[in-house]
């Protein structure tokens, strides 16, 4: 007995089949679908079970026809009565209707399956039994997963997913990722990445070749880049992951390109920037008062605060004092004396400039030195242009070394009195003072003023 329990003159649940043909005819069509297909008649016993279902649960036709139900078989006995009741429940219910039910094998497992049910109507039209196909669910909720899963990555993800096919270039884009780039989910569409980015293309072009040659990393990588918008570039620190997609349709691995997953992390890792240089400014500002506190002469510690506060923070510094009487504020014209100096064009510690303390220094109307001064606070100055020439032309034009690009002048001031200037500089490997860099200076400015105010002191003494 193959699918069903047969009679040369009656099927269960249809009209007199006196021809055996017929029901054979039947019983091939049930053995040979893929779904597990089974039948009850209007009791409840079971009249048909094709090999499907044979091959899931491990029971055979000749075992399950004949059965009242699936009780002290294929259920548990607690949950038989409910798995019934909803299985029979739709001879009287227009249409199919969809279960889920926990079924016992034949060695003792359990399988969850999906089940649609549907009336089977006699000559008279009265129900007179159940069809139920079922299957293993795992296979379709594990589809259907996929399926929910990668609609929310690129609908309701907070974070980024591109999609980059084996030439580098976007095939899906989310709209978190969209959003990131500055453009359309279908505008950015097989553009390459160098279109997108401004800086910070080679590494992630390098990062996705790798991935597609070797697989994915063992672990996410903070990339900087810079974003073009229609508002100029944005610098952005991407934490990336990256898979690499392959057919699962092929034999062997085939490579689809890679999935790029990313999570804009740019206001944490610039304030653990910002955190990480405070503790070291403090820590340089810290240890220049040790070795400050070493030093016989006060203009001398001053100088050894100098060399201090350069470490990561600029390349050249100088210290101008105001010639002559320390200045009142807003009283008589500023004169400025180099007082000392990093060495320019070598590295070195900073020298006092004692042959040329009384000489000015020749600062043109509107120096930034200056306008320090004048204005008793920090400010900031940078050349502005591309070219080496003009940069040259503009450290020069102001008495700075030649490599000068950005400057950052901070007053040098002690009780109620304007001494000075520092002033701090930076080459083209570095990026402009912010205003964060200012307070630093002044910090800075403040340690050398006490200093200088304390050598003046002394030499009005001696």
């Amino acid at each position: 007995m193959s699918a069903s329990r047969r009679s040369g003159t009656t099927d269960e649940l249809g009209p007199q089949e006196p021809e055996r043909d017929g029901s054979d005819l039947l019983a091939a069509l049930l053995d040979g679908m893929d779904a597990a297909l089974c039948a009850f008649d209007a009791d409840g016993v079971v009249t048909h079970w094709n090999r499907e279902a044979e091959r899931i649960l491990g029971w055979s036709a000749d075992e399950a026809v004949g059965r009242h139900g699936f009780a002290g078989w294929a259920v548990r006995t607690a949950d038989a009565e409910e798995v019934e009741s909803r299985l029979m429940s739709v001879m009287h219910a227009p249409g199919r209707q969809v279960n889920e039910f926990a079924l016992l094998t034949k060695d003792g497992g359990r399988v969850l399956v999906r089940t649609q049910s549907a009336a089977v109507r006699g000559p008279d039209g009265k129900p007179a039994g159940v069809y139920c196909a079922f299957s293993e669910v795992h296979a379709q909720i594990d589809l259907e997963r996929s399926i929910a899963l990668s609609e929310a990555l690129l609908e309701d993800a907070s974070w980024g997913v591109v999609l980059v096919d084996a030439d580098l270039r976007p095939a899906v884009v989310n709209a978190h990722a969209a959003r990131a780039l500055g453009v359309g989910r279908t505008t950015v569409l097989g553009r390459p990445l160098g279109e997108l980015l401004a800086q910070g293309v080679e590494e992630l072009e390098s990062a996705l070749t790798h991935v597609l040659a070797e697989g994915a990393p063992p672990a996410p990588a903070e990339m900087w880049v810079s974003v073009r918008t229609p508002e100029g570039e944005k610098r952005r620190c991407w934490r990336s992951g990256f898979l690499r997609l392959s057919s699962p349709l092929a034999e062997e691995p085939v490579p689809l390109g890679v999935g790029w997953l990313f999570q804009d992390v740019t206001e944490s890792k610039q304030s653990e920037q910002e955190a990480s240089q405070l503790r070291f400014r403090a820590n340089q500002l810290h240890r220049a008062a040790r070795a400050a506190a070493e030093c016989e002469d006060p203009a001398e510690a001053a100088v050894v605060h100098l060399d201090f506060s350069l470490a990561g923070f600029a390349d050249h510094a100088l210290i101008d004092r105001v010639s002559g009487a320390a200045v009142p504020d807003g009283e008589g014209t500023v004169r400025l004396v180099r007082v000392a100096a990093t060495p320019s064009g070598a590295p070195g510690p900073s020298l006092p400039a004692d042959g040329r303390a009384g000489l000015p220094v020749r600062y043109a109307e509107g120096h930034p030195a200056l306008q320090c001064v004048e204005r008793i606070g920090p400010v900031r100055a940078s050349a502005g242009a591309s070219d080496p020439d003009q940069v040259r032309e503009w450290a020069i034009a102001r008495q700075w070394p030649a490599d000068a690009v950005h400057a950052l002048c901070a007053v040098l001031r002690s009780r109620g009195r304007t001494l000075g200037v520092v002033t701090f500089l930076r080459g083209a490997s570095r990026t402009q003072f912010e205003r964060t860099d200012a307070m630093y200076a002044e910090d800075v400015g403040v340690r050398i003023a006490a200093l200088l105010d304390l050598a003046e002191e002394r030499r009005e003494r001696d």
